[in-house]
């Protein structure tokens, strides 16, 4: 039995790209005639949190295995102290998890849970993969990098952050996005939403998005902003499920507004009847407008809190002509209004769709990730078992 882990957990954007690897990995093992009985595909991730819900809710992967998880921090806090533990205890249960298993390689997907079973996996030598989805590596993979054979980035530029003798060992892979998104269909999104045909005079769809829980700054700006936006454009906006009473009573006043708490499933075909995309800037979204061809009204994550990876992940999609960007002082309404009102000609989303759709062209991540996977494990093992 050849056993293969996939680690990382703590968000959607540490999981959903390492999902994706793993379709696409056992679509390459059963082309190559390797029938399921003969592997197995094991997650590690955090014990507490959504991590075994997202992973257990795709179905992709055969088992599931929580452990213990301590944030990293760069700063001075009391929990850091505490954290160590966790840790500690996250690293011996690894440990003693891959020593049973002996898998044949280990592919990390980042967060904070993923630094344990990676140098587990270093003290009992067995092949470390890790992926950085954003444009500057995370602490986590900075860590993580110590012990991986295979360094797999998303942008070309992020091997420069990297060590000399760790570039030797960084691939250029971009993020790996769902099957799914894909094979995203217009009519399919617009009859989720009730937009059964299409209608010349109607106006732009503008999809705003702030994440599965929402995001308030986001949240707010389109409060504020209500009446205009429903003006001149037919609104989609997930709110998440803590802010979705609020904006549901917005909905009775104004017809072209439609409030949403979640959209899971249907999410690739929503994006792909959207005329325009309002949201943070993660890696993993990105890559997935990037993919549907979606043009982009970018409102990153900036400030304390945060190590500004969204700020950088969002001012390269712009400087590739993919993406309008606003960033701190400058989220206020009068530049909202300015950027969205530009966005409402069609030629303006037509060079903004053509220049995101460039970015991913030619390249499925997950394949690419996965016939790297297969190779390292081909030679050792396969023709072994």
């Amino acid at each position: 039995m050849i056993n293969i882990v996939f680690v990382g957990g703590g968000t959607g954007g540490h999981i959903y790209p390492g999902l994706a690897v793993v379709s696409e990995l056992k679509k390459k093992l059963e082309t190559q005639g390797i029938s399921k009985e003969r592997y197995h595909i094991l997650w590690i991730g955090s014990r507490n949190g959504l991590d075994k819900d997202i992973v257990e809710k795709d179905g992709s992967v055969d088992e599931f295995i929580g452990i213990s998880c301590g944030k990293l921090r760069r700063y001075f806090s009391i929990k850091n102290f505490f954290d160590f533990f966790k840790i500690l205890a996250g690293f011996l249960s690894s440990f003693f998890i891959l020593l049973r298993l002996k898998p044949a390689l280990l592919f990390s997907k980042g967060g904070f849970v993923s630094v344990p079973p990676c140098f587990a996996s270093k003290i009992l030598r067995i092949p470390v993969f890790t992926h950085e989805c954003d444009f500057s590596p995370g602490l986590a993979t900075r860590l993580n990098s110590r012990c991986a054979s295979k360094i797999l980035v998303s942008f070309d530029k992020t091997k420069n952050f990297f060590s000399e003798d760790k570039i030797k060992k960084t691939i250029v892979t971009g993020n790996p996005v769902r099957p799914v998104f894909y094979s995203s269909d217009r009519k399919r999104g617009r009859e989720f939403l009730g937009l059964d045909k299409e209608n010349s005079d109607e106006k732009p769809l503008l999809l705003i998005l702030g994440g599965s829980l929402g995001a308030l700054q986001i949240n707010n700006l389109i409060h504020d902003n209500i009446d205009w936006l429903s003006e001149n454009f037919t609104v989609i906006h997930q709110t998440g499920k803590s802010d979705y009473e609020r904006f549901l009573t917005l909905s009775e006043s104004f017809k072209n507004y439609h409030p949403y708490p979640f959209i899971y499933k249907e999410m690739p075909d929503v994006m792909a009847a959207a005329d325009i995309v309002l949201s943070r800037a993660g890696s993993n979204f990105l890559w997935e407008c990037s993919v549907t061809g979606r043009p982009l009204v970018l409102i990153p994550l900036s400030g304390n809190g945060t190590r500004g990876d969204q700020v950088e992940n969002a001012y390269f999609f712009e400087s590739q002509g993919a993406a309008k960007v606003l960033v701190g002082d400058a989220v206020n309404k009068d530049n909202l209004r300015k950027i969205l009102s530009e966005m409402k000609d069609s030629t303006v989303r037509e060079k903004l769709s053509s220049n995101i759709k460039k970015m991913s062209e030619g390249s499925e991540p997950a394949i690419r990730i996965a016939d790297l996977i297969y190779r390292e494990i081909h030679e050792k093992f396969i023709d072994e078992v």
